[in-house]
């Protein structure tokens, strides 16, 4: 997945691929989220801080300029780290 340096960029890029709702996710620190699906596509791109996505039983840890995708109804999990988490994500609903 390409790169980008503004949201501006990266939602440009989204809307062209057919994603219909680009937002900037932020998180607090340490904060955590059981197992869950959505009922929508995401593509991502980490802005700031630490992120440990589970997603079909591994784990990443994500970093800044780090992205990821979880496909709609994909069971995972999420974890922050201590100075939280930002990270642009666009939707395919």
């Amino acid at each position: 997945m390409t790169l980008y340096s503004t949201f501006e960029a990266f939602k440009a890029a989204a809307e062209q691929e057919g994603f219909d709702e680009v937002v900037v996710r932020e998180w607090g620190p340490l904060h955590e989220t059981a197992e869950h699906e959505h009922p929508f596509d995401v593509r991502a791109q980490m802005v700031s801080g630490d992120f440990w996505l589970t997603l079909n039983g591994q784990t990443q840890h994500l970093k800044p300029g780090d992205t990821f995708r979880v496909p709609r109804h994909t069971r995972h999990s999420e974890k922050y780290g201590p100075a939280g988490a930002t990270f642009w994500a666009a939707r395919a609903n």
